[in-house]
C-alpha cells in the first residue's frame, strides 16, 4: 500500500475549488492500492488535516508529519492545488528537491503554462493562433487609445497568472477598460488585453494515459452569461457539452493541435486547454496544468465519457509519479 499525501489549497482565490477537487480525490482513490491523506497547503501553514479534523504540522525538510509519537513519510505526492504554489511550478520544484514524486508537470511546465504571456509568446513561432493581445504590468502608463486601437472593442481584460476566470472583465468602452484594469490588478501585478474572439469555446483536456499522449473527447462550453466567468464555471450558469457538437474533421484539427501544444512544451500528467473557434479555426487561450477535478469539473466529465473513472483516472496519474521517480534513477 502506498501513501499518498493529496495537496490541496493554495496561496489563491482558487483556494476552496482547489479543497473540493482534493476531497474528490481522497474519496476516489483505490483503497486497495493507496492510502490518502489530505494536506492543506495554506501560507500560514502546512498541515495534515486527519479524520478528526485535527492538524498536524508538515515538516517543510522532508515533507513528513509527526502524527501520534510516529514519523509519516509518504510515497508519492498528487497536487490538487489549482493557482499558485501548485500550479506555477512551486510545489514541484520542492519536490524535486527532496526526491518526492508528485502528478503534475515539471516545475519549469508549470511555471511556463501558469504565465499565460509567457506560453503564448512560446507558442506562437510554432503557428499556434492566438488572440491579438496587449501587455501591462503594474506601475505602467495607461493609455486606452492605444491600447484599443490595437486589440480592438470589445475586448477583455485579464490577470496574467490566475484561474477560474477570477479577475476577468470584458470591454465595451473606454470607461470600462480602466475599471477592469484595476480589477485584473486586484489579481496579479501583470496583466493581458486580449481581443475578443467570436466563436464556439471549446475544452480540451490532453493527458498521459498510459505512458500514451492522450487527447480526451472535447467540450462545447455554452455559457449563460457574457463569458465564462466565475459564475457561469462553478454556478451552473453554462452548458458543457461532451462530446462537443462539430464534425469530425473539425475534432481531429482540434485534436492534433492540443496534442501538438501538448508535446511542443513537453508536458506531462493533467492539462486541460481553452480554445475559441473562429470560422472553426482554433485559436489558443490558455492552458491549465491541475484542472479541476470534481465530478462537476470538465476533464472528469470527459474522462468519463472516454470510458475512464475517477478511480483510473487518478490511479494512472500517481503510477506515472512513481514510474517517473523510477526512469530517473535507474
Amino acid at each position: 500500500m502506498k501513501h499518498v499525501a493529496i495537496i490541496m489549497g493554495g496561496y489563491s482565490s482558487e483556494y476552496q475549488i482547489s479543497l473540493a477537487s482534493g476531497k474528490v480525490v481522497f474519496e476516489s482513490l483505490d483503497p486497495e492500492l493507496y492510502i490518502p491523506y489530505c494536506i492543506h497547503i495554506f501560507k500560514d501553514k502546512w498541515v495534515y488535516v486527519d479524520q478528526n479534523q485535527q492538524e498536524f504540522a508538515v515538516d517543510k525538510n522532508d515533507f513528513s508529519v509527526l502524527y501520534k509519537g510516529n514519523k509519516l513519510k509518504f510515497d508519492v505526492v498528487f497536487n490538487a492545488i489549482h493557482g499558485t504554489p501548485g500550479e506555477d511550478g512551486k510545489m514541484a520544484a520542492y519536490f524535486d528537491l527532496i526526491n518526492m514524486p508528485h502528478t503534475a508537470c515539471d516545475f519549469y511546465q508549470g511555471a511556463l503554462t501558469m504565465n499565460k504571456r509567457d506560453m503564448l509568446s512560446v507558442l506562437k513561432p510554432y503557428g499556434i493562433k492566438t488572440a491579438i493581445s496587449y501587455y501591462l504590468n503594474q506601475g505602467d502608463l495607461i493609455n486606452p487609445e492605444v491600447i484599443i486601437n490595437k486589440v480592438g472593442l470589445p475586448c477583455f481584460v485579464k490577470p496574467n497568472r490566475s484561474g477560474s476566470s477570477f479577475g476577468i472583465s470584458k470591454v465595451r468602452n473606454t470607461d470600462e477598460l480602466l475599471q477592469a484594469i484595476q480589477a485584473a490588478y486586484k489579481e496579479d501585478n501583470e496583466i493581458l488585453i486580449e481581443s475578443f474572439l467570436k466563436g464556439t469555446e471549446v475544452s480540451v483536456g490532453v493527458i498521459n494515459y498510459q505512458n500514451q499522449i492522450t487527447v480526451l473527447p472535447i467540450t462545447e462550453i455554452v455559457s449563460q452569461n457574457d463569458f465564462f466567468d466565475y459564475e457561469a464555471k462553478y454556478q451552473g450558469k453554462s452548458q458543457e457539452i461532451t462530446p462537443a457538437r462539430l464534425s469530425e474533421k473539425i475534432t481531429q484539427e482540434i485534436e492534433q493541435v492540443a496534442k501538438r501544444i501538448y508535446t511542443i512544451l513537453n508536458m506531462s500528467g493533467f492539462s486541460r486547454s481553452e480554445f475559441i473557434l473562429v470560422d472553426d479555426v482554433p485559436f489558443l487561450l490558455e492552458m491549465n496544468t491541475i484542472p479541476g477535478l470534481t465530478s462537476g469539473s470538465i476533464l472528469p466529465q470527459q474522462a468519463q465519457v472516454a470510458g475512464i473513472s475517477l478511480k483510473e483516472l487518478f490511479t494512472n496519474a500517481i503510477e506515472l509519479a512513481l514510474d517517473k521517480k523510477q526512469i530517473k534513477h535507474d
